[in-house]
């Protein structure tokens, strides 16, 4: 073999040394997730206890007192010296917007939102989401999509409408018309969903709901979304 050739072959076992090492980094590939089955949900997030050195692009800082958190589609990351660990989200954090793949859940007349083991309230005093224990009766909770509102379940509120921007609207307009059309809707069905309600002294709750659920589909397919 002369040596052009052996300098190939040992430059060639380098590399894919490298490379098999790389794939053995916390943060590199897909092998240290898990699929979250919860409610038929079915998405994968990273393991709590995974290290990566760098955040998502789009990860939103969060601060709990005075520690500090990163929050990407559901995961929740804190900084461990110059890297990040993926770490379970502290009972009482805010969080402006829900994870993208998140279900509605009604547990005891109460919409929770949940994702990657984590379940959420809307606190309307904080004009956000905060994390909660998981409720009594979570794991018999029924799951509420826009379809099963319309047909008698109590509504939950603009962000349990899935939408989709024909026109390529980014994510700051999306949130705007989301927001214009829930108060429109809210005044259509003279109910907002995002307040508390007794549904003990509303009169023909499964129409208000339904009634709510057809402003908002109505709103967004105007603004050129598609609605689910």
């Amino acid at each position: 073999m002369n040596s052009r050739i052996t300098a190939a072959v040992i430059l060639g076992a380098i590399i894919a040394t490298g490379s098999a090492l790389a794939d053995q980094r916390p943060d590199a590939g897909r092998v240290h997730e898990h699929v979250d089955v919860r409610y038929g949900r079915n998405q994968s997030y990273l393991d709590r206890g995974v290290v990566v050195g760098s955040l998502p692009h789009a990860a939103a800082a969060v601060s709990y007192g005075p520690d500090h958190y990163w929050f990407s589609d559901g995961t929740w990351y804190r900084a461990q010296g110059a890297r990040f660990v993926v770490t379970a989200p502290p009972i009482g954090i805010i969080v402006p917007v829900l994870p993208t793949y998140y279900v509605t859940v009604m547990i005891g007349g109460i919409p929770y939102y949940y994702a990657n083991d984590t379940h959420y309230v809307w606190r309307n005093s904080d004009h956000g989401y905060q994390v909660v224990e998981p409720p009594p009766g979570a794991d018999a909770a029924q799951v509420v999509t826009p379809a099963t509102a319309a047909a008698g379940a109590q509504p939950t509120g603009p962000d349990s409408v899935f939408i989709y921007p024909d026109r390529g609207q980014s994510a700051g307009q999306q949130e705007k018309d989301r927001a214009e059309c829930h108060r429109w809707a809210a005044g259509q069905a003279g109910l907002d969903p995002n307040h508390s309600v007794d549904w003990t002294s509303v009169e023909n709750p499964t129409s208000k709901s339904a009634d709510y659920f057809r402003a908002m589909n109505a709103c967004l397919t105007a603004r050129d979304y598609t609605v689910r």
